[in-house]
């Protein structure tokens, strides 16, 4: 059955990271990547692409229910109009969110640029990556914490659990000179980064969505 109530798509979306976030274990991928003399290392691409799609649709989805259900009570107390600028506020976040969907980010296609184009490809992919991680999480967590203050002025404390900083922009060139400096091997730890930093911010996530529902009791 479709969710049709904001609470019923806020609880649905919040399932959906069973599905979506998709939390990478580095030694694992390397492991398998060496074993099947390179081959599991597509796979490993295509995952991270695909997390990071299906990641950020998902989170899309929860802070958008959120908001609607913000509406739904700010319009049953007869303030609508008076938070206006607060909604207005979150939904420039969630648009940033938004405009990440029209990225080129497919992960089959950037999948088949790594057999093609190899290493050069796989760079490419990190640093389109990681670019798009430190814009999601400065959305979401501006996003959330402007959420926590409206649900807070419409009488329903939220007590979202402290982030930290959203992240900062890898060194591109810096990463660059190093794979060169160490003949390719710096590579894994290029790796390493954009896996870890990835499953942290999931981490976070997860955490703040618990406190989500239980604070709105839905």
């Amino acid at each position: 059955m479709v969710p049709t109530s904001p609470a019923e798509r806020l609880r649905a979306a919040v399932s959906a990271r069973l599905t979506t976030d998709y939390v990478f274990s580095f030694w694992t991928a390397l492991g398998w990547t060496l074993l099947t003399c390179g081959i599991f290392g597509y796979y490993v691409v295509y995952k991270q692409f695909q997390r990071s799609v299906e990641h950020n649709r998902r989170r899309i989805e929860v802070l958008d229910a959120a908001t609607t259900l913000a509406w739904e009570r700010a319009q049953a107390a007869g303030r609508a109009e008076e938070l206006t600028p607060w909604f207005q506020a979150i939904g420039v976040q969630i648009d940033v969110l938004r405009r990440q969907t029209t990225e080129f980010r497919d992960p089959g296609i950037w999948t088949v640029l790594a057999v093609v184009g190899g290493g050069i490809a796989q760079l490419v992919g990190y640093v389109f990556l990681d670019q798009d991680l430190v814009a999601h999480e400065a959305a979401e967590r501006a996003a959330e914490d402007q959420l926590a203050a409206l649900f807070a002025s419409l009488g329903t404390p939220v007590a979202l659990p402290p982030a930290p900083a959203p992240k900062t922009p890898h060194n591109v060139t810096g990463r660059v000179l190093a794979t060169l400096g160490t003949c390719g091997l710096y590579v894994f730890w290029w790796q390493y980064d954009v896996m870890v930093q990835g499953n942290a911010n999931y981490m976070v996530d997860w955490a703040r969505e618990d406190a989500l529902l239980l604070s709105l009791g839905v």
